[in-house]
């Protein structure tokens, strides 16, 4: 049991984040489908809708994980972030689409069960592990430790820290 808690909460920050990162991709998630139909009903064009609501649905996707899940990490410049944020999203989308196009075409699994299957769990699943990985890696960083400056000359070696 005590190997078991020690594994966890060396893991306890990623496990949160990982929580967090789940809640923010399901109202992102909420947003783009939402938006997505609103838009559609009143507008009858799909292509201009669902490029609206995915741009939209990002942009709270990364304000959720820059504001919330990552808000410990190493801030880089809002352009910067958005744009990788942006493309890494896009790298998740085409992802989804080899999945999907896998399993329907060289497969030949072409009925809808089968393609929803293929794009909404399979793909969806290996998408938004590689965001998840590639957001912590590449957007949103590790604050790095501030470079220690050398002691001077003479100086003790040994400093005291009070106990926490």
């Amino acid at each position: 049991m005590k190997a078991a808690l020690r594994v966890y909460y060396s893991l306890s920050h990623l496990i949160r984040e990982l929580m967090k990162f789940g809640v923010v991709g399901g109202v992102a998630f909420l947003v783009d489908v939402g938006l997505f139909n609103v838009l559609l009903h009143s507008t009858d064009k799909p292509l201009t809708s669902k490029t609206i609501s995915t741009v939209v649905a990002t942009t709270v996707a990364y304000a959720g994980n820059r504001l919330w899940t990552f808000r410990r990490r190493e801030r880089s410049g809002l352009r910067r972030e958005y744009t990788l944020f942006f493309l890494l999203n896009g790298v998740g989308l085409v992802i989804a689409l080899g999945c999907l196009a896998i399993s329907h075409y060289l497969l030949g699994f072409t009925s809808p069960i089968s393609d929803n299957i293929a794009a909404n769990v399979i793909g969806l699943a290996l998408g938004t592990a590689f965001r998840f990985w590639s957001y912590r890696r590449f957007v949103f960083r590790e604050l790095r430790p501030a470079p220690s400056l050398p002691a001077p000359a003479g100086a003790l070696s040994e400093v005291r820290h009070p106990q926490h």
